[in-house]
């Protein structure tokens, strides 16, 4: 192979490295969530009651005693309003929990019903669901939220 040819054969392969590289930094982005986009949290707000309202509450209220164990030994929804602990968490891990369900909280050796939505909803749909749910605090419970996405 001329030389020329060599130059051209690693021109391509360093194109391609760029080009998946980049494919792969885009695609690794985590979705948006605005809890101002009000076409975002009325999406959010559907999906929330279609997939978690039954467990989580109409007005993210939880279920009752939601810190105390059933008889099964799993952890009741929490509540996701204010009174609860979802704002305790980045948007990251909001996602990741949502997306893996019981096996996100396996790996904190917590067990819980709630099931992986990672094969049911998309990122975008995901994302949706947490910005109602954000759109849902006070000012200051979201100010404070943000600063762990920081």
């Amino acid at each position: 192979m001329t030389r020329r040819a060599w130059v051209a054969v690693a021109a391509a392969a360093v194109a391609l490295a760029i080009s998946a590289g980049a494919v792969w930094w885009f695609a690794a982005k985590p979705p948006r969530i605005d809890p101002d986009d009000a076409t975002q949290v009325a999406a959010g707000e559907a999906l929330y009651r279609a997939h978690c309202a039954s467990c989580h509450g109409a007005n993210l209220e939880g279920q009752p005693d939601w810190r105390t164990r059933l008889p099964s030994g799993r952890l009741p929804a929490p509540p996701h309003d204010a009174s609860g602990h979802t704002w305790h968490h980045a948007d990251a891990v909001l996602l990741q929990i949502v997306r893996e369900g019981p096996a996100f909280y396996t790996t904190l050796g917590v067990q819980t019903d709630m099931p992986a939505f990672g094969t049911q909803l998309s990122e975008g749909d995901m994302a949706a669901v947490i910005a109602y749910i954000k759109s849902r605090w006070p000012a200051e419970i979201q100010a404070r939220q943000a600063q762990t996405n920081r």
